[in-house]
């Protein structure tokens, strides 16, 4: 009976770590939609602190050894990571407004053109939110803003291509006398799909380089668009 108890913890544990697993590959595959596989995550936390929680106390009061020790540290470790993550991504997202679209200017933000109609069907409208948007990023990423480089704006251009291939983004529209590059990037698990629009601009003998990446679904990004466009800046500043 004992040892029976011991190998449905360990099967509780590593169903919590399935349960995780498979949330964001359903999603992506259109197999669930968003609000189930959501529920799968936080289903897959409580089942995980639930099934630490149970081993620590099996381990105390039976001491088993060998290889039913090594199995139930590492469902207990399995049941660990299962609450965690959907915990972290809980906290993130309560710790950055609950916005998804993220520019460098503000006044004038970067249109979508190509893109436009690959998001028909995308929850999220396309046009830019407004100053409610506006007064949140300014208050949340208060360092997001434009770049300049000293390079005409051709180099800069052919740069920014560079960047955009290698941080993996699909190219769907590149126009050097527009001055404008649009792409889009799809996170790593979901698969949720971002759209980012590169305006290049001459000014004061300079080349102005603004970004603007919106997601297609989902109240916040989970501060996602800031961080993309951050990297982007870094990786460009560093090639020029």
């Amino acid at each position: 009976m004992l040892k029976k108890i011991g190998s449905l913890l360990i099967i509780i544990g590593f169903l919590a770590a399935f349960m995780l697993l498979v949330a964001g590959p359903l999603y992506r595959w259109q197999l669930l939609d968003l609000g189930i596989a959501f529920t799968l995550l936080r289903w897959a936390a409580y089942v995980g602190v639930a099934a630490v929680v149970l081993i620590i106390i099996y381990l105390i009061w039976q001491r088993p050894r060998g290889g039913r020790l090594a199995l139930l540290t590492v469902a207990a470790i399995a049941g660990t990571i299962s609450f965690y993550l959907p915990y972290q991504q809980l906290q993130t997202a309560r710790s950055v407004p609950p916005i998804h679209d993220i520019s460098t200017d503000l006044q004038q933000p970067p249109e979508f053109a190509a893109i436009a109609p690959l998001r028909a069907d995308a929850p999220n409208p396309l046009p830019y939110p407004g100053e409610e948007t506006a007064e949140q990023q300014r208050s949340a990423y208060p360092d997001l803003g434009p770049i300049y480089f000293s390079q005409d704006l051709e180099r800069v251009f052919q740069a920014a291509l560079t960047v955009v291939n290698d941080m993996g983004w699909q190219l769907v529209a590149s126009d050097l006398a527009e001055g404008r590059i649009e792409a889009t990037a799809s996170t790593f698990w979901f698969g949720f799909k971002d759209d980012v629009v590169i305006r290049l601009r001459s000014e004061d003998q300079q080349t102005r380089v603004d970004v603007r990446s919106k997601s297609r679904v989902g109240r916040s990004d989970v501060g996602k668009n800031a961080a993309r466009i951050r990297d982007f800046q870094q990786q460009l500043q560093g090639i020029l």
